[in-house]
């Protein structure tokens, strides 16, 4: 057993044998809303009971863990050293209570999304979970796939939808694809070439950031075309990418993701051809974590938002858009 490890097992059976797990909590309460009356409140508490709390907790760890600054309260030396074991703690608690909670889920599940998915997938998902599944709290962290995905592999999150990863996945992961998003080449919509080859050879080029897995595929596509761009700009935003498009800057190829787009632009978008090109979104997730069942319920109602989606009863992006358009050759 490393240090580490022997310092958490003592910091936890030190709570557990002698403090209420309430005083914990209002300490992280009171750190994470900057005052004593916002953290009562959130609590459902008076101020006067918050502060108890946290006095009774510093005695019995023998030192100061919060100081005023003005109207706010911050975390001494002390309260910070303490900080980010609390959290854990904290969850490992729910992570208890919700192994024990019996026929419906619950507890804390730490979701990593996309950002396409964030505006495409998950609100969908996240009603159909309010509704089955009140009391499974979604802690959502936005970032890249391969940020997220390192992050499941570290077990700093419990599941990520993101894009399929370019290498095989570990049998200690699950996969569960969600959606299909085929390459588009990106023109203005008053542009009158049709051929998406030449579109991308004559015009300038904006290219998708290849560090992003997206952005690898599409590489490896152009490769495969023989097309030689001529680039003018590279970003890792599709959406920054499709603003740029219509302004006339240029022309780009990219996955064809989830709606909503941004709004106003008036836009064409060009097929390519190479089914196998295409951007696959989906769910992965660690088989060993705790919150199994709870990465469980969230996939269930993943996959019946995907399956409405194929089905055609997502609601659709509007293609007209106060002046804007969104055309298909």
């Amino acid at each position: 057993m490393t240090k580490e490890n022997v310092d958490n097992y003592f910091f936890k059976r030190y709570f557990l044998c002698c403090m209420d797990t309430l005083f914990l909590d209002s300490f992280v309460a009171v750190i994470d809303h900057g005052s004593i009356a916002e953290a009562a409140r959130r609590l459902n508490l008076t101020p006067a009971a918050v502060a108890q709390r946290i006095r009774t907790l510093e005695h019995e760890i023998g030192s100061p863990l919060v100081v005023r600054s003005g109207r706010t309260v911050r975390a001494t030396a002390s309260g910070a050293a303490i900080l980010g074991r609390a959290r854990g703690f904290l969850r490992d608690v729910r992570d208890l209570k919700a192994i024990a909670a019996g026929d419906r889920p619950a507890g804390e599940l730490r979701l990593g999304a996309m950002p396409t998915a964030i505006t495409g997938l998950l609100p969908d998902i996240l009603t159909l979970m309010a509704e089955r599944y009140p009391k499974i709290e979604v802690h959502i962290t936005r970032d890249t796939s391969a940020v997220l995905y390192r992050r499941v592999q570290a077990e700093e999150l419990d599941a990520a939808i993101i894009v399929r990863p370019p290498f095989p996945m570990s049998k200690a992961y699950g996969w569960q694809e969600l959606r299909e998003e085929p390459l588009v080449v990106l023109t203005p919509a008053s542009m009158r070439v049709r051929d998406p080859h030449l579109v991308l050879a004559r015009h300038p080029y904006i290219r998708l950031d290849p560090k992003t897995w997206a952005g690898h595929l599409v590489d490896c596509y152009l490769r495969k075309a023989r097309i030689r761009t001529q680039e003018r700009f590279e970003l890792g935003d599709l959406e920054a990418i499709a603003v740029m498009v219509d302004r006339g800057l240029g022309v780009s190829l990219v996955p064809d993701w989830a709606p909503p787009w941004p709004e106003n632009l008036s836009l064409r978008k060009l097929p390519v051809r190479g089914r196998s090109f295409s951007r696959r979104i989906g769910l992965a997730w660690s088989r060993a974590t705790v919150r199994l069942r709870l990465v469980e319920a969230f996939l269930e109602q993943a996959k019946a938002v995907a399956a409405g989606e194929r089905a055609g009863r997502r609601r659709p992006s509007r293609p007209h858009r106060a002046g804007g358009r969104l055309t298909e050759p």
